[in-house]
């Protein structure tokens, strides 16, 4: 469409860009992908050791390790729904523990908007591959030795539009889920009747018939009605169901009420977010999981079979991880500074040797603690602000929104540290409510509401309510996920969809 101009590739922009004139008329430069949102890097200053400054960082996340699998607000499902979110609109690939890196030269290989280009890629003549040969509207899924897995090539690699979706059977099920959800879709529409005409409404929602006649081919009509209805029921999924899960609904509001705080030119994928704030879900992860009814819990890593085939076994009921109304669905752990043991012992397959640390090294067995290597990488990759300077930041800026100061924790302040790491000092901010708040959570919420507000056709430009057959403004991630299972098993090309 025209007015996508914020769901383009690089490409497509500058291309758009050249033939409209706005790339030389254009009065204002373009936000930055990446970038500081205070605008200059945090590094460490003073007079302490690095030495020093890494056995204090080891002894607050050493502080946040717990063995009690308590109960938090959110369902199971939505860590991971997280995390499949995360992968849509961003992916660092310089990431890095010990190396310094300028967030504005990080290149963003996900479009910074809610598109679903980990589902569809660039569509079925960019990315063919994701794609039956000759049934072009649908996206391949299954195999014959396991018809819920991903579809693969001859080497078992998956065929999806974002590779770290197949990092762990639970995430690789929720992208799986979307596949199907286009392919229901996809085969309503064929068929034709009053959900086809649902579904191409939905689709054309806000555009006017000119519009698509002019930008789609006729051969892809079906196809972008399709994408674009998935499209505008995830983003409300994200905004709807996500966001309340995780953060404080006052957050949320005064993203939604007031324009984006941090500025226009703000960078629209803040380092602040990515490295520190929207790591929320590593303190919800609990250390096993029930995949099905009846079946006992499996220990988190024993579900992390990567980057390969996986068996019928692993198959997941969307029941136990997103509240279908039986109460079945289990729950993540609160947001908050206490994190599964599990996540201080990283297996061999992420983490198998020492890291670096600026000059120091970082033993194997510390290099195995999930917080302590976020906390090393805010520290030195990004340099981020701490927490306080965000919320003094934010005090003086956006004094409505009354974000307090939070001192930093005692374990830093008897080692002569007073400024707290971002990561740690969302957690912090969340531990009485289980939410993300103040700082966290005012970071994430305008985020994402401005990624929708940069999208023309975003729901938040749309008059947009779900579709009756998901539970109208009813959806949730549990409706949704129930009826994509109760129809995947209809789709008249299912076998012919599988791959490898």
């Amino acid at each position: 469409m025209t007015g996508m101009i914020h769901a383009l590739s690089r490409y497509d922009y500058l291309v758009k860009q050249c033939l409209d004139g706005t790339a030389l008329m254009s009065e204002t430069p373009p936000a930055q992908h990446f970038g500081h949102l205070l605008g200059k890097p945090n590094e460490i200053t003073g007079n302490l050791s690095h030495q020093h400054i890494l056995d204090a960082y080891i002894a607050l996340v050493d502080e946040m390790k717990t063995d009690q699998i308590a109960t938090g607000p959110a369902d199971a499902g939505m860590t991971f729904f997280g995390q499949f979110v995360d992968h849509d609109i961003t992916l660092d690939a310089t990431s890095s523990i010990g190396k310094k890196i300028d967030p504005r030269s990080i290149r963003n290989v996900r479009t910074p908007t809610l598109d679903l280009d980990c589902v569809y890629g660039d569509g079925p003549e960019a990315t063919p591959h994701l794609y039956h040969p000759q049934h072009k509207d649908y996206l391949l899924f299954g195999r014959d030795a396991c018809p819920l897995d991903l579809a693969r090539n001859g080497k078992g690699t998956a065929l999806i539009g974002d590779p770290r979706n197949d990092e762990n059977i639970l995430v690789s099920q929720i992208q799986g889920a979307f596949i199907c959800l286009h392919n229901i879709l996809m085969s309503h529409v064929k068929e034709g009747g009053s959900a086809a005409d649902d579904v191409r409404e939905m689709g054309a929602m806000s555009i006017r018939q000119s519009v698509w006649h002019e930008t789609v081919a006729p051969r892809l009509m079906d196809f972008e009605h399709v994408r674009r209805s998935v499209r505008l029921h995830y983003q409300w999924l994200v905004l709807h169901q996500l966001l309340p899960a995780f953060v404080d609904q006052d957050c949320i509001d005064a993203a939604l009420s007031t324009p984006h705080i941090f500025g226009p030119h703000a960078p629209i994928m803040p380092a602040e977010f990515s490295g520190a704030a929207y790591r929320f879900g590593h303190s919800t992860v609990q250390p096993s999981y029930v995949l099905k009814n009846g079946q006992p819990p499996r220990d988190l890593f024993a579900m992390m079979k990567s980057l390969g085939p996986r068996d019928p076994g692993d198959d997941m009921d969307m029941e136990m991880f997103f509240e279908m109304g039986n109460g079945r669905a289990q729950k993540a752990l609160p947001v908050g500074t206490q994190m599964a043991e599990t996540l201080f012992a990283l297996p061999d397959a992420v983490v198998s040797k020492e890291e670096r640390w600026g000059d120091l090294v970082v033993p194997r067995d510390q290099a195995k603690k999930l917080g302590l290597r976020n906390i090393l990488r805010d520290r030195t990759t990004l340099n981020l602000a701490s927490g306080q300077q965000v919320a003094r930041w934010l005090h003086d800026h956006a004094p409505h929104l009354g974000i307090k100061e939070l001192a930093a924790p005692e374990t830093l302040k008897e080692r002569h540290i007073d400024k707290t790491p971002l990561w740690f000092y969302c957690l912090q901010e969340a531990d009485k409510t289980g939410k993300l708040t103040g700082v966290g959570g005012t970071i994430v919420a305008q985020v994402f509401v401005r990624l929708l507000r940069l999208d023309p056709e975003s729901i938040l430009n749309t008059e947009f309510t779900p579709w009756i057959g998901f539970g109208g403004s009813k959806m949730t991630m549990g409706r949704i996920m129930g009826w994509v299972e109760k129809n995947r098993d209809g789709i008249p090309l299912a076998k012919d969809l599988r791959c490898g």
